[in-house]
């Protein structure tokens, strides 16, 4: 082999690994900012990651939001209509956040079942809701009328 097609060979190897290096490092920056949607029937079920963060929509329930201490902590009990799952949230909430009306939220669940939100996502108008919110609220819909 000639000194030149030897240059040649290793300049390819290098691009090679350069790019191979550059797929694996934005596969992984797009895989550990990947959120998945689990419903409140998929979390009180178990089916939801313990430490991972993921986001979890429903409906609020009616009187469910409570304000300890007057803070910036508040608790309040998302539902599908099948099953409900705490949320708790420290921070300020969306002005369109009421009880009633469906949310999003991203976060993660504790070990006792709580989910601990990061951010909470409200409903822009009275005649939207997200689509995450909708599909769980129907597959909820389908499972109480199965049984």
């Amino acid at each position: 082999m000639t000194p030149v097609r030897r240059q040649r060979l290793i300049l390819i190897l290098l691009m090679v690994a350069g790019v191979g290096a550059a797929a694996t490092f934005a596969l992984k920056a797009f895989n550990e900012n990947l959120m998945y949607f689990f419903s409140t029937t998929e979390v009180a079920e178990g089916k939801a990651p313990k430490d991972t963060k993921f986001r979890l929509g429903g409906m609020v329930v009616k009187g469910s939001i409570e304000r300890p201490n007057r803070g910036i902590m508040v608790r309040f009990v998302l539902t599908d209509f099948h099953k409900q799952v705490t949320v708790k949230y420290s921070g300020i909430l969306p002005d369109l956040f009421r009880e009633g009306q469906g949310v999003v939220t991203n976060g993660r669940l504790n070990s006792s079942g709580v989910f601990i939100a990061e951010e909470v996502l409200a409903k822009h108008d009275e005649n939207y809701m997200p689509p995450e919110v909708t599909e769980s609220l129907k597959q909820a819909e389908k499972l109480k009328s199965n049984k």
